[in-house]
């Protein structure tokens, strides 16, 4: 199913950034400390977003994923990368 970001809002963390998203990615809330923990085939909007380069954590609530990158990593390629993750997520 295709997500739509409404918006980003930055949070305390510098390395994270909230993403509120429609239509609402799962009735559970859940995090993800590392890529290995996201089942591709239980969660592939986790495995999804893991794929992309400099994604160090997730969380999925239901109406938000919050991201955390590498300190290495730069906000603006990140953005649009997830933001492209997400319009294609099945």
């Amino acid at each position: 199913m295709p997500y739509k970001i409404t918006r980003f809002e930055e949070t305390p963390n510098p390395n994270a950034i909230k993403c509120l998203v429609e239509p609402s990615p799962g009735p559970i809330p859940r995090s993800y400390f590392r890529a290995e923990q996201a089942d591709p085939q239980e969660d592939p909007l986790a495995a999804a977003l893991f794929a992309l380069p400099g994604v160090a954590s997730l969380l999925i609530h239901t109406e938000f994923i919050t991201v955390n990158k590498a300190d290495s990593t730069r906000w603006p390629d990140l953005k649009r990368a997830v933001e492209a993750t997400l319009a294609q997520a099945d």
